[in-house]
């Protein structure tokens, strides 16, 4: 029996990352869908649930993407509660890789010690990817804040964070490079999750603080996010500080969000989020 994926996207266009790497992960055929809401998303869950043998309901599965993680987490919620006894398949969020991407990075700076008792800031982290590490490594014991260029951004992403996952996230006002220099001058670990093409932090805000021990950065498209650093940095000791840069997680994002299609294949209960996605992470890292 084919597996099939239908791919519900919050955006008018579905992504087409997701496409690829849902075929690489094994589904045999992908359905797109854009534009979706918790309101008009019925007749779509009615069509994976109903159509199949309860024996085999595992060969169905949804993913949920587009570029914003509040639309996309209503639309998860909406998903699951279409479902009931003996009428659902498996569902994964991961708008725009939020949560593959955050556990791929998180997970690989786990490698280099303990992230309980740290001081984290993620820079620009009101985004998916952003909000994503931000709960990820406040889960592993950090002390994590989150920058803005307006206040009340930040602070509504943290609440929405504190709320879903019971942490503390602190908010950061950080207009620009020289106050996001200041916002990290005592942090310990920095990931800059901003969007593409902006330079965050240059190389003379980070290169002689001696309080930062790693840097990660998730921007792929010049300029990086973090000056001074390579997107191919894989662990690299650069004056003095344990560099990451996107290719060099990258690699492990793509594998845990393959793993994660396969595992959606496994049976009809599976309901990969952050949690579930980050444990997976950490035991490939």
């Amino acid at each position: 029996m084919k597996k099939l994926l239908f791919q519900f996207d919050t955006d008018p266009y579905p992504s087409t990352f997701d496409t690829v790497v849902a075929y690489d992960g094994g589904a045999d055929h992908v359905m797109n869908y854009g534009g979706l809401t918790p309101e008009n998303v019925s007749s779509l869950i009615d069509g994976t649930i109903f159509t199949r043998a309860p024996k085999d309901k595992k060969n169905t599965a949804i993913f949920i993407g587009g570029s914003d993680i509040l639309m996309g987490e209503a639309l998860f919620k909406a998903v699951q509660k279409h479902f009931f006894l003996g009428f659902q398949v498996s569902v994964m969020l991961d708008c725009n890789g939020c949560n593959t991407t955050a556990a791929a990075g998180v997970a690989k700076l786990a490698t280099h010690g303990k992230l309980k008792g740290k001081k984290v800031v993620i820079l620009a982290g009101t985004g998916p990817v952003g909000q994503r590490a931000a709960v990820m490594m406040a889960k592993e014991g950090a002390n994590v804040s989150i920058t803005s260029r307006n206040i009340v951004y930040a602070e509504k992403s943290c609440l929405a964070m504190n709320k879903r996952f019971e942490i503390e996230l602190t908010a950061i006002e950080a207009i620009d490079g020289d106050a996001r220099a200041i916002a990290v001058e005592d942090a310990e670990i920095v990931f800059a999750t901003g969007a593409s093409g902006i330079e965050l932090l240059k190389p003379e805000h980070w290169q002689n603080n001696p309080n930062i021990k790693i840097i990660a950065d998730a921007n792929t498209t010049p300029p990086l996010g973090i000056g001074g650093i390579e997107m191919t940095d894989k662990g690299r000791q650069r004056h003095g500080k344990i560099i990451w840069g996107s290719l060099g997680f990258g690699a492990l994002k793509l594998a845990v969000h393959r793993a994660c299609i396969i595992k959606l294949f496994e049976d009809n209960r599976q309901v990969f989020d952050a949690e579930l996605i980050f444990k997976l992470a950490k035991s490939m890292a």
